[in-house]
């Protein structure tokens, strides 16, 4: 099979790429070159800015795939241009959406389901609240882009598949949220939350996903017709609070666990968020996997068993400074005051 991977950098990207070749896929990336990358050297690199639609008709034009694996589509002008380049061209072209879709959604309660997309959606709020806005930006451009994406199944059956994901949880998750997790639980020190983040005063669950449990829920589209026109949620079993998660990686690290609950505008106050705890955001979604069990066959691996996974990984390999981790200083001076 010729595939194509838009992306492939990043993340989830690696991982997609070696299962393909394992499966004996023909592989190709489309990306902008600037992201480094150790890609086996049997895999093509094309080139193009992918918002570009005239770079994106440069490089595939008149190209076919069998597959095609979006890990970096956005917005709804993105979504056109990939269709009307592809239209005709491709067996399979499978989106990595976003549970976020939900969260802009009005009148909806978690788990989300896949029957919970259609419907009004929030109003653009004030630009002054930068996170927010940027938040309700995300999710309202990736239902712009899931929408083209679905009227053109509906008009023309161009075979696209939706993945819905959580908050993805990898060894190569280049935004280190449990990573500066580990690196806390290690240096021994406390971890600061917001008070909020609690169940019982609406502190968002945890409930994500394992990135090769994505990568497996890829593998079980390619050859089939399985899911054309169709959208998946695509997340983990268990829903935990935060501080069952915490307990669960700090048992894994054998690690004594502190939490020390702040104000959240305290801690925004002096630029911790989301830094000091990644997991403690307001737009984190929830997923109900039902559908991709049942239609898909999909298996989820237990969070115990990928935070092992994790954890190893992260022993093993040599010690990283990561952005999230340059303020603990300051988190620790908080701390104690």
């Amino acid at each position: 099979m010729r595939s194509l991977i838009i992306g492939g950098t990043r993340n989830l990207g690696p991982s997609i790429v070696q299962a393909l070749l394992r499966d004996r896929h023909e592989v190709a990336v489309l990306n902008r070159g600037v992201t480094p990358d150790d890609l086996p050297k049997e895999v093509e690199r094309l080139r193009a800015d992918r918002t570009d639609p005239a770079q994106l008709k440069r490089v595939l034009g008149g190209r076919a795939f069998d597959l095609v694996i979006d890990t970096t589509l956005y917005t709804g002008p993105e979504a056109e241009a990939a269709v009307e380049t592809l239209a005709g061209r491709v067996g399979r072209y499978v989106l990595l959406s976003t549970g976020q879709v939900y969260l802009v959604r009005l009148g909806v309660k978690r788990p989300y389901k896949e029957e919970d997309y259609p419907g009004p959606v929030m109003a653009e709020p004030a630009k002054s609240d930068e996170s927010t806005y940027e938040n309700w930006l995300y999710g309202f451009d990736k239902r712009a882009a899931e929408d083209v994406f679905l009227s053109a199944w509906s008009g023309q059956k161009f075979p696209y598949t939706s993945l819905r994901l959580p908050m993805v949880n990898s060894e190569r998750d280049h935004y280190d949220r449990i990573y500066g997790y580990f690196l806390r639980l290690q240096d021994g020190g406390p971890i600061l939350v917001p008070e909020d983040q609690v169940p019982e005063d609406g502190g968002l669950p945890v409930r994500h996903v394992y990135g090769e449990d994505v990568v497996q829920a890829i593998l079980c589209l390619t050859g089939s017709d399985l899911g054309k026109g169709r959208a998946y949620n695509i997340g983990q079993d268990e829903t935990l609070s935060l501080e069952e998660f915490l307990k669960m990686l700090a048992e894994i690290m054998h690690r004594p666990l502190s939490l020390v609950r702040m104000a959240r505008e305290k801690l925004q106050r002096h630029s911790l968020l989301p830094y000091c705890s990644p997991f403690s955001g307001l737009w984190m979604s929830s997923l109900d996997n039902s559908r991709s069990k049942e239609e898909l066959g999909m298996r989820y691996t237990p969070m115990p068993v990928y935070l092992e996974k994790l954890v190893s990984y992260f022993q093993s390999a040599p010690a990283r400074k990561i952005e999230g981790y340059r303020q603990r200083a300051r988190e620790l001076e908080l701390a104690g005051s």
